[in-house]
């Protein structure tokens, strides 16, 4: 198995579409996975970051258990639209006032929580492009709380194993070397 690179985006992902978790309260999660796509109130007004990581989307959520992050979220999107917000990222590292879309790489995480060496990433969609990411690019919603729940009680027995064996198949997303260079991954 080759190593992983310092930066390098691992996603659940297929020919045409990629999975991002996102993490909301029942009021905003429940109209969309109904809807399969995001309406209110979802807000349209602010930026929405996305983590094509599951394991650093729990890092951020405290498993499901942060207040307002209760409903954990795999919304499937299609490559041409990620790819089309990564086009347009700046690193929040560079200064990114005004920024259409954001990117910042943060420590992944390890099923037990601890920082591991290498970086994931999140993208943050601005308002300016947010009509775009849920009206054209989310392709379906899914709730994910039970199966957070149910690695969230593993963990707290001490079966770590357990709860890996529940990780959602992430690899590594192929990108070109111009978005490579634009993230900051080469």
């Amino acid at each position: 198995m080759p190593a992983t690179r310092l930066r390098e985006i691992r996603a659940d992902h297929d020919r045409d579409t990629i999975v991002v978790y996102q993490a909301y309260s029942p009021a905003i999660a429940g109209p969309a996975v109904l809807a399969q796509k995001f309406v209110a109130p979802f807000s349209f007004n602010r930026m929405t970051w996305i983590k094509p990581s599951f394991l650093w989307m729990m890092e951020r959520c405290g498993w499901g258990q942060k207040p307002g992050q209760e409903v954990v979220l795999a919304v499937r999107m299609t490559r041409g639209g990620f790819e089309e917000a990564l086009g347009q990222a700046v690193l929040t590292e560079r200064g990114a006032t005004g920024a259409t879309v954001l990117v910042q790489w943060d420590p992944e995480r390890s099923i037990r929580g601890g920082k591991l060496a290498h970086r994931s990433i999140q993208v943050g969609i601005g308002r300016h492009l947010i009509r775009e990411f849920a009206d054209r690019w989310v392709v379906a919603i899914a709730d994910e709380s039970r199966r957070v729940a149910k690695m969230r009680d593993l963990r707290r027995v001490g079966d770590h194993e357990a709860a890996a064996r529940l990780l959602p198949p992430e690899k590594p997303y192929p990108l070109g070397a111009e978005l490579m260079a634009r993230l900051g991954m080469s």
